[in-house]
């Protein structure tokens, strides 16, 4: 049996594969899944933690179905995704003995869900496939990938989101595709293109992930390749939203946002991509007072403006285009537009993708399942080649700064695996240096980093813009900064050692160190990172 589970910020959706009907289908957990209306069984991505000591939860549909979701309670969780990997200012609470991270929460989440599966599904446990962001840092991957080793499944793969969309919107005929994911948490951009591989038996040009000896076999009938050609995304999404229409409706009111006023506002967000006006009523159990919620289409617009989220959605939407036409890819060459998440329904994203693109480009019909759907084609013949999102780059001394720098020596777009290595000679930095040291990092972009934190008890993402680039190390740690011991001693003023770096198919940064005194390899092949 294939699974799929596409674990998103507000909602998540599992999928299996009918082999009947050689489909994909949504999977319907009883208690946990959201049935019923306009929308797919979603199950809430809600956590309520009845005993931190024991790891006894309550998940998804459950949590809101008792009313634990309305209240200010620290053992209540929502969009703790976000926290995963994220800088974060304030603290979680310790609930039972036991302190609490989003890594954590997200943890019992996704173990509790994978848990009542098997006791549903009784043939559940061979493959499994989960999606992640396209913006997901290193210690995201490396969480998830944590997570993944300690459950009962044979298999398991990782695919980004929106290459997973494409797929599952079942435009598979050599096209050139957009994919606009717009959930809670993110908005991710994927500019991907579909060909069939012409020699049967091919090997897969790349794997996204494997676990130990948890790997995915090549088909053996014409695999379908997906290249990723550009990539954008930041922190942004539909609870971002649902945040400012609570501070206006309760500032209006001059009365405090609560996380009542929070789903009332997100209710009211939802029905203004229906009509153009909506009404919630929220009563307060301590003052007795009620008070009625009215907002406009045309109000909750001007309260994005105010935000800055059109131009925040121009921004990853350039960078996309500019990264295209750096391959030679103009808009007009883009053959469809696939709308996927909750956000994208709001009437206001869908006109602001008009700008771009042509109606008739647009694909709405699967924004919730999408992606869980389209993660299961990676078990059904179809093999992934992606590029690196980051650019890395060795720290060094900048001596007109007077501050440390970094030198990139791989660029974001790079293929993997990479057909010839980049290399960098380098010589010592003082006298008698017994060894070669190098720290590397992954470069986020100039504009800044994302902290998460809580202003009472809502969980606020910030992108910071300070101008400062966002750099996470690999490899900063004893033990782990030295790649190779010279002998004899190493001076400065001379070249000594020749480091190739190379990215393989499991997207592990290795290195090949030679000396250049003694034409010796220090180093062959070794693992120094993996990489997103």
């Amino acid at each position: 049996m294939a699974i799929a589970i596409d674990f998103g910020t507000s909602n998540t959706v599992i999928s299996r594969w009918n082999a009947a009907t050689q489909t994909a289908e949504t999977v319907t957990l009883p208690g946990l899944s959201l049935v019923g209306g306009m929308n797919p069984a979603l199950i809430p991505s809600l956590v309520y933690v009845e005993d931190g000591s024991t790891d006894r939860v309550l998940l998804g549909q459950m949590v809101r179905d008792r009313g634990l979701d309305l209240q200010s309670d620290n053992r209540y969780f929502r969009g703790f995704k976000r926290g995963i990997g994220a800088e974060i200012q304030g603290f979680l609470p310790e609930l039972d003995g036991v302190s609490m991270t989003f890594e954590r929460v997200g943890e019992l989440f996704l173990t509790g869900i994978l848990k009542q599966l098997q006791q549903s599904i009784p043939d559940v446990g061979e493959s499994l496939v989960l999606t992640v962001p396209v913006d997901s840092f290193e210690v995201y991957r490396n969480w998830l990938s944590g997570v993944c080793e300690t459950l009962p499944v044979e298999r398991i793969r990782l695919l980004d989101e929106p290459t997973a969309a494409a797929l599952g919107y079942g435009m598979t005929e050599a096209e050139t595709l957009l994919v606009l994911d717009f959930g809670g948490g993110t908005l991710d951009l994927s500019l991907v293109q579909l060909t069939k591989q012409v020699q049967q038996g091919k090997k897969p040009l790349g794997f996204l992930l494997k676990w130990g000896d948890k790997s995915i076999e090549a088909a053996t009938q014409q695999p379908q390749l997906a290249r990723v050609i550009a990539k954008a995304g930041q922190n942004l999404g539909g609870t971002d939203i649902d945040n400012w229409v609570a501070q206006e409706l309760a500032q209006a009111q001059g009365i405090t946002a609560t996380p009542l006023i929070t789903r009332l506002a997100e209710k009211i967000k939802i029905q203004l991509s229906l009509q153009t006006q909506a009404t919630e009523v929220y009563f307060d159990d301590r003052t007795f007072d009620s008070y009625e919620f009215n907002l406009t289409r045309d109000g909750f617009e001007q309260i994005l403006r105010s935000h800055q989220f059109f131009d925040r959605l121009d921004e990853s939407m350039v960078q996309v285009i500019q990264q295209a036409r750096r391959q030679g890819i103009e808009t007009t060459d883009i053959d469809g537009v696939l709308l996927v998440g909750g956000t994208v329904q709001i009437p206001a994203v869908q006109t602001w993708v008009r700008q771009y693109f042509d109606e008739s480009k647009l694909r709405q019909s699967k924004p919730f399942e999408a992606i869980a759907h389209g993660a299961l084609q990676l078990l059904q013949g179809i093999e992934v080649q992606d590029f690196l999102y980051h650019s890395y780059g060795v720290r060094y001394w900048d001596k007109r700064r007077n501050a440390h720098n970094w030198h990139p020596i791989i660029q974001s777009g790079q293929a993997y695996p990479m057909s010839a290595p980049v290399e960098l000679t380098l010589g010592a930095s003082r006298e008698n240096q017994p060894s070669i040291e190098l720290i590397i990092g992954e470069l986020g972009a100039t504009t800044g980093g994302t902290e998460v934190y809580f202003d009472g008890d809502r969980l606020i993402t910030r992108c910071l813009t300070g101008g400062v680039k966002d750099v996470k190390t690999l490899n900063d740690r004893d033990g782990g900064r030295s790649i190779a011991k010279l002998e004899p001693a190493g001076y400065p003023g001379v070249d000594r050692v020749k480091v190739m770096f190379n990215v393989d198919r499991d997207r592990q940064l290795r290195i090949t160190v030679e000396d250049l005194l003694t034409n010796s390899t220090l180093l062959a092949d070794g693992i120094v990172a993996q990489l997103s």
